[in-house]
């Protein structure tokens, strides 16, 4: 079976070269997503930890829904925060809000000395097929 690229219309500009998922044998591998508003990549970010989670965690909702998936077939997500000691309690605050208690995927989050776009925040998913 040959990978699919997808390219996902709705869903934020991407921010360098990469489609939005790929796709291989019913595993969807999501690239991570920034905290930029789908249609207006130039709008500065939000401000803060938390409203930047919240974006990002709707930008992989919009990618996941037009492959027809849901946080709920997310087996994997890795974090990767810009200021780790200062934002960690409040991403994790939002973060397992997007999650039906009890079933959380598998996760990494780790710090890191830089984003596209200046961001806080980064998450990308790996999902399966039912």
């Amino acid at each position: 079976m040959p990978i699919a690229f997808h390219m996902i219309a709705g869903a934020p500009e991407p921010v360098a070269t990469f489609s939005h998922a790929t796709e291989i044998d019913g595993w969807v591998f999501v690239t991570g997503q920034m905290p930029t508003i789908p249609g207006r990549p130039d709008d500065p970010l939000a401000e803060g930890i938390a409203a930047q989670t919240v974006q990002v965690m709707e930008n992989l909702k919009t990618v996941l829904g037009g492959l027809g998936l849901t946080l709920a077939d997310v087996t994997m997500a890795r974090a990767y925060l810009l200021h780790f000691d200062r934002d960690y309690a409040a991403f994790n605050a939002v973060y397992k809000g997007f999650f039906a208690e009890g079933k959380l995927p598998a996760r990494t989050c780790v710090g890191v000395s830089g984003l596209a776009k200046g961001a806080l925040v980064e998450v990308d998913l790996i999902a399966r097929r039912g």
